[in-house]
């Protein structure tokens, strides 16, 4: 793990400092995924069956999971595993129940009324991929906040395995939330399907959770078209960043860092910390704690683009972690909470020596589907709210619009927009006539 003194660094040197591992060759990618996503709409489930076959290397006889897979899914799990599902689903949906859906109504000026209010997004669909590990965190992520909302229809796609079956961990992680359709499709032509929707998926109307870079590309395809669908948010691989000061233990720092670094060979985990020391224990705690690890040729990859940044000050790490906006941020410094009124860029902040990533991943309450790649200088992590859409509601009065619809009718006609100012007019007018009460 390289170890960077940030007042040595130009300014060139400090945008490097802080740049993500390049992704794959965008072209290439979404040149293919563009190819995926037109047969998925032409030839449906048949071409979702090739895909199958040559990206999972399986043979499906249906696409849908069967009541006899969610039996089986049962007995797989033992029940200290289905305990932990069932307590992380219990903590985040009390953590997002918390979010304040309230409607709005109020007079802006006598006789006008304003009110906004919320509908669930009729049908979303949940993608949860499978890679190298199964993730039914992400399932709990996804799924419950869309219960939450009321979400009429939800579709949840997943790759399978060699066998031909979906993950039990997945399937009874989807049961527990209320998921009751669920498809063995992945990768772009899992997005293509619900996207278009084929004989056997639904079409969806927004579509949630991570994937890799053709997913993430075919997502932002499906966007973009206006008979697709919409998506949650950009995304690229996990990271984390550490501020740390003098008296954070280094074994707990690597294995924060390591935490993300196993992810993906793409993820990246930085420290920033003004204690030279400290830098020095953990890059020797990372190379220990790595060495024992069962991902260890992720890490090897993961590692290269990890380093810990050497600052003056825990002022000066403050700025490094704004400018760089985490996905994960984690404050393992002796007042973590003072150094959190001066963050504003990050995806999910974790307090103090005790506060783990992993809680956050899993069971606090909080959701992991979360911005990466500095968007969260923009962006959210995942909530309630992005299941619905807010509607906005006006009703006005004679008198109400006796009162401002000729403000209306002068902002109209500044610009220069006649049938404007005429929607408006007329009434006033047959107002002004008596003819309308």
């Amino acid at each position: 793990m390289r170890i960077l003194h940030w007042n040595a660094l130009n300014e060139s040197e400090r945008r490097a400092a802080l740049e993500r591992p390049v992704q794959q060759a965008r072209a290439d990618i979404e040149a293919l995924v563009r190819e995926i996503i037109a047969a998925v709409r032409v030839r449906g489930d048949a071409a979702l069956r090739e895909y199958t076959r040559r990206f999972d290397q399986t043979e499906l006889e249906t696409l849908r999971v069967s009541a006899s897979e969610f039996a089986a899914a049962h007995s797989a799990l033992d029940a200290e595993q289905r305990a932990a599902l069932e307590r992380a689903i219990e903590n985040v949906e009390r953590f997002h129940r918390t979010q304040d859906l309230s409607s709005v109504s109020l007079e802006t000026v006598p006789g006008v009324r304003c009110e906004r209010i919320y509908r669930p997004i009729e049908a979303v669909g949940l993608y949860v991929p499978a890679g190298s590990a199964p993730l039914p965190s992400a399932v709990v992520m996804l799924a419950v906040p869309a219960r939450i909302a009321g979400c009429p229809q939800r579709v949840l796609c997943t790759p399978p395995d060699r066998s031909g079956r979906a993950h039990p961990a997945v399937l009874l992680a989807a049961e527990l939330c209320g998921v009751e359709q669920v498809f063995k499709i992945g990768g772009a032509q899992a997005i293509a399907a619900l996207a278009y929707g084929t004989e056997s998926l639904p079409k969806v109307d927004k579509i949630f959770g991570p994937g890799n870079a053709w997913v993430t590309a075919a997502k932002q395809i499906v966007a973009t078209d206006p008979l697709g669908a919409a998506c949650d948010m950009p995304a690229g691989p996990s990271e984390v960043m550490v501020i740390a000061d003098a008296s954070a233990d280094p074994n707990f720092v690597a294995a924060d860092l390591l935490a993300q670094a196993e992810h993906d060979p793409r993820a990246q985990a930085l420290l920033v910390t003004p204690s030279a020391a400290l830098a020095q224990a953990v890059a020797a705690a990372v190379e220990r704690q790595a060495a024992t690890l069962s991902r260890r040729a992720i890490l090897e990859h993961s590692l290269r683009a990890s380093r810990a940044l050497v600052v003056e000050d825990l002022e000066s790490a403050v700025a490094v972690a704004n400018a760089y906006a985490a996905e994960h941020l984690i404050l393992e410094v002796r007042e973590p909470r003072a150094l959190l009124e001066r963050i504003v860029n990050a995806g999910s902040v974790f307090l103090g020596a005790w506060s783990p990533e992993p809680m956050g991943d899993y069971c606090s309450g909080t959701n992991h589907v979360l911005p990466t790649y500095g968007y969260a200088r923009a962006y959210s992590g995942l909530g309630v709210p992005d299941y619905l859409k807010r509607i906005t509601v006006q009703e006005l009065t004679p008198e109400g619009l006796r009162a401002l619809g000729p403000t209306a009718v002068t902002l109209a006609r500044l610009e220069g927009l006649d049938a404007h100012a005429a929607a408006v007019t007329c009434r006033l007018q047959a107002l002004a006539a008596g003819s309308h009460s």
